[in-house]
């Protein structure tokens, strides 16, 4: 039987989410002379204010997959484990730091640019991959979470066999349908909506679903919901906190909102605002996930403790069963509306990266800023498709949650680091040497979530639990260490005349671009300066 109070929950917030993404919309091609602006689809003109700015920055991360997830995993494994709050606030924090000034500074239009800058277009446009990947199963994470909640509320599984995954479908058509027309600004606009959403939701369940019979407890020593870190397992708790909080930082979805601020200064500000706004809207999911941890669930209507891939539903199971109805539509059509507004900027975010850095950059540089649009916009639909079949095929969300980030941390970061703080310690050569070494050492730890057996039994393995090293932070490290050694050997070998300089086909030390294959690249002011200025442009890039 359909839940009517949640159904006219979710269609009251998600046509608030449609109307205001629709007036950004028209917002935006009202105060242009032409639609066909690249930069201002992109960036919303690089002029986000500070309070619009703060909330999108923080809705970077707090979407579907931070909300239902951080529940999931508090309620299986304890705050403890719980580490995306902490981790990806963290990582807004670095990010301001080391990163957000000067990027902002230098006027880049994605996070590719840096690197296609130093390493050529070419090798950009393959680090495009990574970066893909990370962003579709970010977007897989928030549809899965919609696709849950939507069918907890409705109950689509009485009516059809796949009523999941008919959620997840028809959450994905209305989560990117206005951001075809209304770019950045649509996005920031529906993540103050979003944001607002969330607060007054979860905050509002909480009091009903603490006050229902079958709750027991908060108190720790009847109802453990901090959670535990026995001895070996300690390696995979710091493998999963180092991926979070530096796999955290190389991400267009991020850099999109860096990126669209009117000053460098506002950029780190913009940053550090958002790292304490995601751990304050973590606090009530956590919250819940305790709640649902200390109920008696065979007391409730849903009469059993959620187990296996049931986890999933926890937050909406407590709205829906310890809740009032009333209480339902506020809360669970408020947390569908804020989620399906979090899908729309991973997708953006993915689709203006494809259109810029592969399209204009590598494939057609001679593309209008007109015919780029309609390159993202379509890039946009085929990048919803994807993420919709990830998030019917893989089905913990907290597990994508880590998934994302793993690709992006083991072979981004460095590259990231390195084009950014230290270019003259990289090339075209040792980029590839690297990013084969980070991805070898990644895969052949193998990934439960896809089926891929471990090629390697990395130090303490366990037949049982797995991989007990922290093997992710090993293949960073590993990737991290061939990116300057190799690039510095390749560069002396040619240099001193030990390789002839025919052999240089990427064209790293002599030579102009080549304007076909976009191999080599073209120095900015800060690569000109040399490494003699490294330390000054750490200093000012700290803003300390």
């Amino acid at each position: 039987m359909l839940n009517w109070a949640g159904l006219a929950g979710i269609l009251v917030f998600y046509l608030l989410i449609l109307a205001v993404g629709l007036w950004a919309a028209w917002r935006r091609k009202k105060s242009l002379e032409s639609s066909a602006d690249s930069d201002e689809v992109m960036l919303a003109g690089r002029n986000i204010g500070v309070f619009v700015g703060i909330l999108t920055m923080t809705a970077t991360w707090v979407g579907g997959g931070y909300i239902n997830g951080s529940a999931e995993e508090t309620f299986k494994a304890g705050l403890i484990w719980t580490q995306a709050p902490f981790g990806y606030s963290l990582s807004l924090m670095l990010g301001g730091i080391f990163f957000a000034k000067k990027m902002r500074e230098e006027g880049y239009t994605t996070m590719l640019d840096p690197l296609q800058n130093r390493l050529g277009r070419v090798m950009g446009g393959i680090l495009f991959l990574p970066a893909l990947m990370g962003e579709l199963f970010w977007s897989a994470a928030i549809l899965g979470a919609l696709g849950t909640t939507i069918n907890v509320i409705l109950q689509l599984d009485q009516v059809v066999s796949f009523g999941d995954n008919l959620s997840i479908i028809v959450s994905a058509a209305i989560a990117v349908f206005y951001t075809l027309f209304g770019g950045l600004l649509s996005v920031a606009y529906t993540d103050v909506i979003q944001l607002i959403c969330i607060f007054i939701g979860l905050w509002f369940s909480i009091p009903f679903a603490m006050t229902h019979d079958a709750f027991t407890t908060l108190d720790i020593s009847e109802n453990d919901w901090i959670g535990s870190i026995e001895s070996h397992w300690a390696g995979v708790w710091f493998d999963y906190a180092m991926l979070l909080i530096c796999g955290g930082i190389p991400w267009q979805v991020y850099f999109q909102r860096v990126l669209s601020s009117k000053s460098p200064r506002r950029a780190q500000l913009l940053s550090f605002a958002a790292a304490g706004g995601c751990i304050f809207l973590a606090i009530p999911a956590v919250l819940i996930g305790a709640i649902a941890h200390g109920t008696k669930w065979e007391l409730t209507e849903y009469g059993k403790t959620p187990a296996g891939t049931d986890t999933r539903f926890v937050l909406p199971l407590v709205m829906q069963y310890m809740t009032p109805s009333w209480v339902a539509f506020i809360g669970l059509g408020a947390v569908s509306a804020a989620v399906m507004s979090s899908a729309d900027s991973s997708v953006l975010s993915a689709s203006t990266m494809f259109a810029r850095n592969i399209y204009k950059n590598v494939l057609r540089p001679q593309a209008s800023d007109g015919e780029t649009i309609i390159v993202m916009r379509l890039a946009i639909i085929a990048t919803a498709v994807i993420a919709t079949v990830i998030a019917i095929v893989v089905k913990s969300i907290y597990g994508l949650f880590f998934l994302c980030s793993d690709l992006v941390f083991v072979i981004l970061f460095p590259q990231l680091v390195t084009v950014v703080h230290m270019p003259r310690l990289t090339n075209t050569y040792g980029s590839f040497l690297a990013m084969l070494v980070g991805l070898t050492l990644r895969l052949a730890g193998g990934e439960a979530l896809i089926g891929l057996p471990p090629g390697i039994e990395y130090w303490w393995y366990d037949p049982t639990d797995g991989q007990l090293f922290p093997f992710r932070t090993f293949s960073m490290v590993c990737s991290f260490a061939t990116l300057i050694g190799s690039s510095l050997l390749i560069e002396k070998a040619f240099t001193s005349g030990l390789l002839p300089a025919h052999l240089d086909f990427a064209r790293c030390f002599g030579g102009e671009e080549d304007a076909a294959t976009g191999l080599n690249y073209r120095p900015n002011q800060a690569e000109k300066n040399g490494l003699d200025n490294l330390g000054h442009e750490m200093t000012e890039t700290t803003g300390f």
